[in-house]
């Protein structure tokens, strides 16, 4: 039975006193402890950034890739090995602007990963300049004239044809820590959008005023199984801005439409180099 103590990492943190990361840290030991998972079950996927450095303050596989690049070698290890929990740590420049496109893609063929993506709304790393979800209008040291019109995380997911879409808040640790247990529980691609405030940079959004406007989706009022409905709760921002399960739907797997994988057995067999001098002897 893992505890809290097994996800615990020797290494401190390195985020600034404040940073929303620790919440979301703190939220997915818990999940994953809450769904009897050992550290050897899971891999933590990142790429450059706040965000990448989370696998390293946790325990379990962790595979680093380079920046907005943290979902294909993602889908890889899934492929590769079914058994395992993979779980993208990412933030909001590498998913929703230098990644978006594998982003997209593992969304609609539905691969069965979790991605958790570190929403701050500003590039924190590199100092501050705007980013894809950035507000419109935010002056940032990229935007001084004012940000343009953001992307909407949600919308793109939902048009994409993800089978699994929420959003949490970092703060909210307990409710966030069932959105990503959730998450990991879904066959299929899950997307969390985690909105965070980023203390060094980001001066509008900050957890003051996230508390000011975040609502909690009511689990029995509101259905996650309505594309219609998830659509236009997706659009809300500003005044109000919802957390939860926005949409979840039961569709086919893409790992499950491999049928040279169906032995599984096969994968974990050790590797015979004889087979591998066979194979790399077709190209000489």
């Amino acid at each position: 039975m893992p505890t809290l103590q097994d996800y615990s990492s020797v290494l401190t943190p390195a985020w600034c006193s404040g940073c929303g990361n620790f919440g979301i840290l703190t939220a997915l030991k818990q999940a994953l402890v809450s769904l009897k998972l050992e550290p050897q079950q899971v891999l933590f996927v990142s790429d450059i950034g706040q965000a990448g450095k989370l696998p390293h303050y946790t325990r379990g596989n962790v595979f680093n890739s380079l920046h907005g690049r943290a979902v294909p070698p993602a889908l890889g290890a899934k492929i590769a090995n079914r058994d395992l929990k993979v779980i993208i740590s990412i933030g909001d420049g590498g998913a929703y602007g230098e990644g978006l496109n594998h982003l997209l893609h593992a969304a609609r063929r539905n691969h069965d990963v979790t991605c958790l993506v570190h929403d701050n709304q500003v590039y924190g790393l590199t100092k501050g300049q705007a980013s894809p979800t950035t507000d419109a209008g935010g002056i940032t040291k990229t935007t001084p004239q004012g940000a343009p019109t953001p992307v909407n995380p949600l919308l793109l997911a939902l048009a994409a044809e993800a089978s699994f879409i929420a959003r949490g808040f970092s703060d909210e640790t307990e409710h966030l820590a069932g959105l990503i247990k959730a998450a990991i529980q879904h066959r299929g691609f899950s997307l969390v959008d985690i909105l965070q405030p980023c203390v060094s940079f980001n001066r509008k959004n900050t957890r003051e005023w996230y508390r000011e406007r975040i609502y909690k989706l009511d689990g029995t009022a509101y259905k996650a199984d309505d594309k219609l409905v998830a659509f236009q709760k997706a659009q809300e921002w500003g005044d109000k801005i919802p957390v939860g399960v926005i949409f979840q739907e039961t569709r086919a797997v893409y790992e499950d439409n491999l049928p040279i994988l169906d032995a599984a057995a096969d994968l974990k067999d050790p590797i015979k180099s004889g087979k591998m001098e066979e194979l790399l002897a077709e190209f000489f």
